[in-house]
């Protein structure tokens, strides 16, 4: 369903070590009648909430623009299960090194389905399974993300063409049916750790990612 209300709740100096930013707060509400889980079938009313990081002038030319879904495990506590801190750090050197960009932060945790079940998840890897496979068992779609508040976020920035750093075609669809016209995709792939190489085959296999330098299994 599509999100309404969208609107900046926040904007405030940002420094960082990557450079002078500033960081935006948004939320939108969304009526969602078909939830990720079926544990939660009824029609539920959610605010989403997502963090704009924006370095520059972003009207000077398509901005670059990362589309990043929270990762606690990977984010904060550095966890080589995933390749998500090593992509959320190359996209804001990449952005830097532009000299413009927008990050696009979403509280979207385990690819939707939150801290709790993605913990869940992890014990089921433990046990054999792959990531999809794991969000199948609990009852989840392989991913529950919707990319409709980045694309509000982005035309609420006068921003209607960006270069997207992403190996996730469904994040470029998302944006070009907004209406948001993707000039160039700017890959996100990091350099291969053995404690992550499923993990992004699994994305490149079953999920369509666009990945190039996915090490064999050994």
């Amino acid at each position: 369903m599509p999100l309404e209300s969208v609107k900046k709740v926040a904007d405030a100096d940002f420094p960082t070590r990557w450079g002078h930013f500033r960081i935006l707060g948004f939320e939108g509400t969304r009526i969602d009648p078909e939830p990720c889980s079926p544990e939660t079938a009824a029609v539920s009313r959610k605010i989403e909430g997502a963090v704009a990081l924006v370095l520059g002038d972003i009207h000077n030319g398509p901005p670059v623009v990362r589309i990043h879904s929270q990762c606690l495990t990977g984010d904060v506590f550095g966890s080589l299960r995933c390749d998500c801190r090593l992509q959320l750090e190359l996209a804001l050197q990449t952005i830097a090194q532009a000299g413009a960009g927008i990050l696009l932060y979403e509280q979207q945790e385990g690819r939707g389905i939150g801290l709790m079940a993605k913990l869940r998840a992890y014990e089921l890897q433990d046990q054999g399974l792959d990531t999809v496979e794991a969000n199948l068992r609990l009852g989840f779609k392989p991913d529950c993300r919707e990319f409709e508040l980045p694309a509000e976020i982005l035309k609420l920035l006068d921003v209607h063409s960006v270069r997207l750093i992403t190996n996730n075609p469904e994040k470029v669809e998302a944006l070009e049916s907004a209406g948001i016209h993707v000039v160039e995709r700017i890959s996100a792939e990091v350099e291969p750790q053995l404690t992550f190489e499923r993990y992004v085959q699994v994305k490149q296999e079953k999920m369509g990612h666009i990945i190039d330098r996915v090490p064999e299994l050994g």
